[in-house]
């Protein structure tokens, strides 16, 4: 018995999570606003989506659980249960025997159903720790080798960095900034220091590339930053979460970094990690070049 049902609105059929994020990119601004909240949620938060039933997931994406049903239906899926199975495979991976996906499964239905004592900060730090490993270990899996080279290619092709990045992104681009400069990259923070993002943005030269960081919060400045940038020519180079951030279309190059989230909290320790490597890359390049 076919496990999905493909809507006739589909080129082809969701056959695995690839195929998944090609359909939701193509058809990226057509669906409505709530099931686009759906979608980025999954793209966000895949892990969850693979071990929670379709009421534990409506109370963490904020949405009711019809929404979920009816985006599972717009893909062509006969329900969610068959949704869910493409972000089961993708998390137990193709390597594992069936028996370790299983048992993996297992573990992290029982972590998900555990409740955590917010009154004992040892709870909460072992939290935080547990989910930073589980993070980096997925972005050691997810980030390409090509992306990851283009992206430092263009890096140290550019004569300047001017970098934006706000609110919870603030400190990451702050650090990257720093870094940057410290090992011989001119470097330009564009903070918006009173409003004035577009001079500051008007200031990138001809050979110069603009790092953005933006994640599920989207800043609008930072999205407006990336496209006065691109249309002023300017390479354009984006740290954000998944193929439907609204920087991915004005960005040259892409990094995507799915950050675990603790409640409100989102764990930086993965975003950090990848941009201290793309900076020490760059300065390796540096130093042979000098």
């Amino acid at each position: 018995m076919a496990k999905k049902k493909q809507a006739e609105t589909n080129a082809k059929p969701i056959e695995d999570f690839a195929s998944l994020v090609e359909t939701l990119m193509a058809r990226q601004g057509s669906l409505p606003k709530r099931l686009n909240q759906v979608a980025q949620f999954f793209l966000n938060n895949p892990e969850d989506v693979a071990i929670y039933n379709i009421v534990g997931l409506s109370k963490l994406a904020g949405v009711p659980a019809a929404n979920i049903t009816r985006f599972a239906k717009e893909l062509g899926f006969s329900g969610f249960a068959d949704l869910q199975d493409v972000f089961r495979q993708r998390l137990v991976g193709p390597r594992m025997t069936y028996a370790d996906r299983i048992k993996a499964l297992g573990a992290r239905e029982q972590n998900a159903q555990s409740e955590l004592d917010l009154e004992r900060p040892r709870a909460i730090f072992d939290t935080f720790v547990q989910t930073a490993v589980d993070s980096l270990l997925r972005l050691r899996d997810d980030v390409e080798d090509r992306a990851l080279e283009a992206f430092v290619d263009a890096l140290a092709a550019c004569d300047a960095v001017h970098v934006s990045a706000a609110r919870g992104a603030f400190g990451i681009g702050a650090y990257c900034f720093y870094g940057l400069s410290k090992i011989g990259k001119r470097a330009h923070m564009i903070d918006n220091l009173g409003a004035m993002r577009a001079e500051q943005v008007g200031a990138i030269g001809d050979n110069d590339a603009l790092l953005l960081l933006t994640f599920d919060d989207y800043t609008p400045e930072t999205i407006e930053i990336a496209e006065m940038a691109a249309a002023g020519k300017a390479t354009v180079l984006a740290v954000t979460d998944n193929e439907l951030s609204p920087v991915v279309g004005p960005a040259d190059h892409v990094l995507y970094v799915k950050e675990a989230h603790l409640g409100h909290f989102r764990s930086q320790v993965p975003a950090f990690v990848l941009c201290q490597s793309v900076i020490v890359s760059l300065g390796r390049r540096i130093d042979r070049t000098n």
